[in-house]
């Protein structure tokens, strides 16, 4: 077969599986036949790259990562809606319509998807531009990330010859509980909800970031066709799903009261989508009708978009509980009655801190007002005093650890309590993870699954236990084998070798990251010489303060920590320091690096300026000393020249590190 031809054929089959996988949840094929199929075009693509398309489905996660978003001019300006919140108002609604049109007009009844909106380009069947909502009529170009979407067709079958559609980007209920789980057990703060994480993703400047986020799209307006063959919005949105969108479920009604009834049914069976949403929307089916009807300064007079007010119900407190996170943080959390809650049964419900307590006054015995915030966490609103019992008395955190029994300390901002143990059985898999992970001792090939089989397998218990393990027991971990066990082992032993620096951003010690961990290898030659370092020597290291000075001397006061560093000196790990130090040329400079350097990676830069003592930061300030710029440098730039920050060219920057 020829070569195009075949390439074209296996984009056809792709694309069509995509869709039925994706968007129809009805796949034919599995998943090892579909990696077959990818794996053939792009082996016929590399060895023809004059062939590659941007709508070929290997190109998804293929953009390169921007210095920022240019700005889209909206062919069709992207409306918001007028919000109602109350059935009466839902009802002037119907009869506004009924006023404003003399014809009969029919209704379409849709769930608002609580994401990112959309406009999406196509051009001869071919995606070519996406944007984000932005002011209405400008957007953000982000079309590189959009590919990344799976459920967003890169090709069409049967379009007209420009086509505009508008949709909504959202994280699936489920993809955002996973994410949230490896955040937490990387140590990493927890996303707020599905709709920010969704447009936090979606306005990465890197498209890879964007496709680890399973973001998916579901698609609500013809916003333009070239084909002006439609006279209703059902026609449309029929269309739309024939072509191969996902589309969003709708219902279509003569009279403003079935509209309503399916409103409040979609209200009592929202916990059932796999979406959030944060309303439905009701809209005059006929297009010309529309056109007639027209809009306002600031949205269409044609729809409105009903908002469900939050379920609230009171429920009786039975205890209070303390959970150790992954993180170490010491959480409360109340257990009530059971009570059904937006269409979930509750029986507990965080109360995030002793702040948060005393804040409400809160005791064993009180009834509380439950809501669920974002439709998904319950939390407690309020205490109804009036219902205490005489024998309630107040809740008091614990000040030692209730997992393992070691001290807590309470955050700078006096909200959290920390255990302080770094083999704490309940920061494990956290622990764990962050000293394999890329800036600590890089350990390839662990990452937050393979740790959590070692933990469930009984292998590892602490960090120390990976230099003890064996590739026979590896091996017969799911998903493991004799080569991956092998890898991993090496990995490991590797690793031994990481020098002090990576060891100590490896301890997890509060306030010492990748910085702080490089400044205190340059100063002390082992690990030893450090912990042998009082607080007021510490404290005489540029950028180490009296606060992160007493954490790390409390760090190795514990016997906890003295017990991992002996096991770790026992496996052979190298406990001196790689760092080298220059001289203090750049002692108390800040630098910024912005643009693409042509000599030097970032990193790589960052690293010289270290070795003379100077730091480098992620954005620029008054106490910016000087802002190291490449090709394409961008908004940092604009703002140093601003502020009258000395630019340096990398010539300039090499005369100073002569």
């Amino acid at each position: 077969m020829d070569v195009q031809k075949e390439i074209e054929k296996l984009r056809r089959e792709l694309e069509y599986h995509s869709r039925l996988y994706y968007v129809e949840d009805a796949p034919v094929i599995s998943d090892y036949e579909f990696d077959m199929l990818m794996q053939r075009l792009k082996q016929l693509e590399q060895e023809h790259p004059e062939l590659i398309t941007p709508d070929s489905p290997t190109q998804r996660v293929g953009g390169q990562a921007l210095s920022k978003f240019e700005q889209v001019q909206h062919q069709v300006p992207l409306e918001s809606l007028t919000d109602v919140f109350s059935l009466e108002e839902l009802y002037a609604f119907g009869e506004r319509m009924d006023a404003l049109l003399a014809e009969p007009h029919g209704y379409t009844v849709e769930p608002k998807i609580d994401g990112l909106s959309m406009s999406l380009e196509y051009e001869n069947g071919v995606f070519v531009r996406g944007a984000t909502r932005g002011d209405g009529l400008v957007g953000e170009n982000v079309t590189e990330n959009l590919r990344t979407v799976r459920s967003l067709p890169l090709r069409i079958e049967n379009a007209p010859a420009r086509l505009i559609v508008r949709g909504e980007v959202y994280m699936s209920k489920a993809v955002f509980r996973e994410l949230n789980a490896e955040r937490e057990a990387r140590g990493e703060t927890l996303l707020a909800n599905p709709r920010n994480a969704a447009a936090g993703s979606m306005r990465q400047l890197d498209p890879k970031v964007a496709a680890s986020r399973k973001l998916d799209i579901i698609c609500f307006n013809m916003q333009y066709s070239s084909d002006s063959i439609y006279t209703s919005h059902a026609q449309t949105l029929d269309a739309m799903k024939a072509m191969g969108f996902p589309v969003v479920p709708y219902q279509r009604y003569e009279r403003i009261g079935e509209c309503v009834q399916r409103i409040e049914w979609l209200g009592e069976h929202r916990d059932e989508l796999a979406y959030d949403m944060d309303g439905a929307v009701i809209k005059i089916d006929s297009l010309s009708q529309r056109a007639a009807l027209g809009s306002t300064a600031k949205a269409p007079r044609w729809a409105v978009a009903f908002k469900y007010p939050p379920e609230k119900k009171e429920s009786r407190v039975l205890d209070v509980v303390v959970q150790v996170g992954r993180t170490g943080v010491l959480t409360p959390k109340v257990i009530v009655e059971p009570v059904r809650l937006a269409g979930t049964t509750v029986s507990a419900a965080t109360l995030h801190n002793q702040d948060n307590i005393d804040r409400l006054d809160l005791r064993i015995g009180d009834t509380v007002l439950l809501q669920k915030a974002g439709e998904i966490i319950p939390e407690v609103l309020s205490v109804n005093k009036a219902k205490r019992p005489d024998w309630a008395v107040p809740f008091v955190m614990p000040d030692i650890c209730p997992e393992c029994g070691s001290p807590v300390v309470r955050d700078e901002d006096g909200a959290a309590l920390r255990c302080t143990s770094p083999e704490c059985p309940a920061q494990r898999l956290r622990n764990i993870a962050h000293f394999a992970s890329r800036e600590a001792m890089d350990i390839e090939g662990l990452g937050i699954s393979v740790c959590e089989s070692l933990i469930n397998s009984g292998l590892v218990s602490s960090a120390a236990d990976l230099y003890y393990l064996e590739a026979e027991k590896i091996a017969q971990l799911e998903r493991m084998g004799e080569k991956s066990a092998a890898n991993l082992l090496t990995a490991i032993e590797n690793s031994k070798s990481a020098g002090l620096a990576r060891l100590l951003c490896a301890f997890g010690i509060r306030q010492v990251g990748q910085k702080a961990a490089k400044v205190l290898a340059s100063y002390y030659k082992d690990l030893d010489a450090l912990m042998a370092a009082t607080a007021e020597e510490l404290t005489l290291i540029p950028d180490i303060g009296g606060i992160t000075a007493g954490f790390i001397t409390e760090w190795f006061s514990l016997p906890q920590s003295m017990h991992l560093i002996g096991r770790l000196r026992e496996a052979g790990v190298d406990f001196a320091s790689h760092e080298e130090r220059r001289d203090d040329r750049f002692a108390g400079q800040t630098f910024v690096l912005t643009g693409t350097l042509s000599r030097y990676t970032r990193d790589e830069a960052g690293a010289i300026i270290e070795s003379f003592g100077g730091k480098t930061a992620g954005s620029v300030s008054k106490k910016t000393s000087y802002v190291l710029a490449g090709e394409n440098a961008g908004s940092k730039l604009t703002k140093a020249e601003s502020l009258g920050i000395r630019i340096l060219t990398e010539d300039e920057f090499e005369d100073m590190i002569r």
